[in-house]
């Protein structure tokens, strides 16, 4: 579905990314991994066209690099941003029909169904979305994103700050995508939700992919855990 090939991205004159390589499948959950300053949020943003880049990303065999950051998302690809972005004047229901796109049939997501996965936002419908907790915000920008019906969605830090109980809510949230076939690239530093979820993990390191493998690959390798991922 996405396969990013020799990906090199920049801020101003500063290289970031230096030549990553990675796929995600239909329907597959990968997971990327690393600490603060990996690289991991600038290949999300290189992805939705937000950076500068090079490098090739083909998405459903069709080259879109250099494209706009709207164009990307009516290509069908989802982002959802470490900051939330919420509108935080508007009430939920609204927030969620922004999310929507127009002329769109048959779209794989209702209102019912963002309500069913996430009840309190259902309790909270006409509440203005500045007035929602932390987690209430995390879970009203996952399903504004998901109303409008991508293909993959990128999730960056979905369970930073989150109480534990939401952060196991935002886990069946994303093993639900998986059963509709919605493809997830989950950037993540906490190892506990990739390792359950995930098909598969990349742990990245100063700009490029260290390793990849299964979770239980990843459980194994004492070095790359201890050397790009433990503090």
């Amino acid at each position: 579905m996405l396969n990013i090939t020799n990906l090199h991205a920049f801020y101003g004159k500063s290289h970031v990314l230096h030549g990553v390589d990675m796929r995600v499948g239909t329907g597959e959950i990968v997971s990327l991994l690393g600490r603060n300053g990996s690289g991991r949020s600038t290949t999300a943003k290189a992805i939705m066209g937000l950076v500068d880049c090079n490098g090739s990303m083909l998405w459903q065999g069709k080259e879109m690099q250099g494209s706009e950051a709207y164009e990307v998302a009516h290509l069908g690809i989802g982002y959802v941003p470490e900051n939330r972005d919420i509108f935080p004047k508007l009430t939920v229901y609204q927030n969620l029909l922004l999310g929507q796109k127009r002329g769109k049939k048959n779209p794989r997501w209702s209102f019912e169904d963002m309500y069913r996965m996430f009840p309190r936002l259902k309790e909270r419908e006409h509440t203005e979305a500045g007035v929602l907790s932390g987690g209430e915000q995390q879970m009203l920008t996952l399903c504004r994103t998901l109303m409008g019906d991508p293909d993959l969605i990128i999730i960056d830090e979905p369970t930073e700050g989150l109480a534990p109980k939401i952060v196991e809510l935002v886990a069946e949230y994303l093993k639900e995508l998986r059963k509709r076939g919605i493809s997830v690239l989950l950037i993540e530093q906490k190892l506990t939700i990739a390792m359950q979820i995930s098909d598969r993990c990349l742990v990245m390191g100063h700009g490029s992919i260290v390793f990849e493998g299964t979770p239980d690959e990843l459980r194994a390798n004492t070095t790359i855990r201890k050397e790009w991922l433990e503090v």
